[in-house]
């Protein structure tokens, strides 16, 4: 028991210092690990096309709240209400998360949780620019969720719960905290087939 709480903890401290380099802009996202030798902005916006974001939610603080670390348009599906509460696992700089502030207008709330205090700062920051009062970012993991039970209408993850090493503990933390009727809109990695056990066992293969 203690070697498997020990192997999750060394998945999340790796997972945590990646994405505080990309936070930081010392660490990559999709411009420079996949999407060839394009600028940063354009590569994104590329990118950002490709999994059917509109262009002007593209331009939407762009190089500061997205840094093309998605793998879908979660928002794209919401079919999100004014007034709506929304929950955003692994919120990053915050892009979903302003997306989904847009369509739940003021009287609605949007909630970001991410467990990289980097990220939490640049996307606080970023609300700031966009003088949005009604996103709340905080730090957290997705497997103990710093939200209150039966509060939120709609879950959204964008590629994050493939990097969870308790993915059973993330799926109860959004049922505790949906209303009654909610709903869970996620885009993600699946694994298709076996994996060699020297990757499946190998915290840095998270990262990759």
């Amino acid at each position: 028991m203690k070697t498997e709480e020990n192997h999750r903890d060394k998945i999340r401290g790796l997972v945590m210092e990646k994405y505080a380099q990309v936070a930081r802009g010392t660490g990559g996202g999709c411009a420079s690990s996949c999407c060839g030798d394009t600028t940063s902005l354009e590569a994104i916006s590329e990118y950002g096309e490709t999994l059917d974001y509109d262009r002007e939610d593209l331009l939407l603080a762009p190089g500061e709240a997205n840094l093309g670390l998605g793998c879908g348009n979660p928002i794209g599906m919401a079919d999100l209400k004014p007034g709506e509460t929304v929950l955003d696992l692994g919120s990053g700089a915050g892009f979903d998360a302003f997306l989904a502030a847009g369509r739940v207008g003021s009287s609605g709330r949007v909630i970001g949780v991410d467990m990289t205090p980097e990220m939490v700062e640049k996307a606080t920051q970023n609300a700031e620019k966009l003088g949005l009062s009604n996103v709340d970012f905080r730090l957290g993991t997705i497997e103990e969720l710093p939200v209150s039970d039966g509060s939120v209408d709609l879950v959204i993850s964008n590629c994050v719960i493939n990097l969870s090493p308790d993915k059973s503990a993330v799926f109860q933390e959004m049922h505790r905290c949906l209303k009654p009727g909610g709903r869970i809109l996620i885009s993600d990695i699946l694994r298709s087939g076996e994996l060699p056990e020297e990757i499946r066992n190998d915290p840095e293969a998270y990262t990759g």
